[in-house]
């Protein structure tokens, strides 16, 4: 029923509805209508309310509420389910933790802020108020070897996503990194659990430095991080920006599970600010220097070396600079 409440407000953003006309439109009485409200002004919907003439909505607020990201989502599977919070450790721990209590598929775990977020290789990700902080949960027919494709996908929904709803237009930087101006924007952590031969489900966590001022920024991050806000001088319309990409993001997805793959190479390379590019690519015990001229059928990079063709599946890359080439 609130969210009913909320569609009638919001088509009529600004003027009066009587409350006798809501109470008859959603089927209630005018005392539940009242009820609803309240809880809507707690969400931070800024609602009046006056004798005679009923309420109005005044201001959405800057919360990526349930309502909010779902409100004209064009997606079958993804996003249909919305779990909200202020604050959390990790949505990527909550999203794992329903992978195995067997949540459906699309579901979104979302938070304001997070406290102890994750990047690759374990590096604590900054997760304050302003951010897009969210992990999705998926149950792929694929084999496990395929899940980086996945990643390879959602990287380009969020280029995708980035253009349409704040017309920059940032790269990839293998696998998972979206640059803007040469500094990090958002990110992208893939959990997976599996056998050797089936994925039983995989958690895509997704981080957008998004309404974060550039001053805000801890002082390690102010040479190499960047944020949308920072970017294009404005603040950026956060549910937007999340519908988008669940819809951009659920094409390619359906198309993987249908194995269509090319095309999502393809877009995965349009983006690719790493492609044709001097690199280093950091491993364990060794840095290999070389021209990254491809990736492979399933998302590993092909770098030229001294030494001949060569193929990672993971690894840090160092995108070198133009004099050092």
């Amino acid at each position: 029923m609130k969210e009913m409440l909320l569609v009638s407000l919001k088509e009529q953003f600004g003027s009066f509805i009587s409350g006798e006309f809501l109470s008859q439109r959603l089927g209630v009485t005018r005392t539940a209508v009242w009820k609803q409200v309240q809880l809507l002004r707690e969400q931070g919907y800024g609602i009046e309310a006056l004798p005679r003439l009923g309420y109005r909505l005044l201001a959405l607020p800057d919360l990526l509420l349930p309502a909010e990201i779902q409100a004209g989502l064009k997606t079958e599977i993804l996003g249909r389910k919305v779990y909200h919070y202020h604050e959390i450790d990790s949505t990527n721990r909550l999203a794992r933790e329903l992978g195995g209590s067997g949540a459906p598929e699309g579901a979104i775990v979302i938070a304001e802020s997070q406290h102890s977020g994750r990047g690759r290789l374990e590096r604590k990700w900054f997760s304050p108020p302003g951010g897009i902080w969210f992990s999705l949960l998926l149950r792929p027919r694929l084999l496990p070897h395929q899940a980086q494709l996945l990643t390879l996908a959602a990287a380009s929904a969020a280029v995708q996503a980035t253009v349409l709803t704040c017309g920059l237009s940032p790269g990839i930087k293998w696998p998972n990194d979206l640059l803007l101006a040469g500094r990090k924007m958002a990110g992208i952590l893939t959990e997976v659990s599996a056998e050797m031969d089936m994925l039983h489900y995989l958690v895509l966590g997704v981080g957008v430095n998004a309404n974060i001022p550039a001053e805000a920024l801890p002082e390690e991050l102010k040479d190499t991080a960047t944020s949308l806000l920072a970017q294009n001088g404005r603040a950026a319309d956060r549910a937007a920006w999340v519908r988008s990409f669940l819809q951009c993001y659920e094409k390619q997805y359906l198309a993987a599970q249908n194995h269509e793959f090319a095309a999502l190479l393809a877009e995965w390379r349009r983006c690719s600010l790493t492609l044709g590019r001097k690199v280093t690519v950091c491993l364990p015990g060794r840095e290999v220097d070389g021209t990254a001229v491809d990736i492979d059928d399933y998302g590993a990079l092909q770098v030229r070396t001294p030494a001949g063709l060569e193929t990672f599946q993971a690894g840090e890359l160092r995108l070198r600079e133009k004099e050092d080439s």
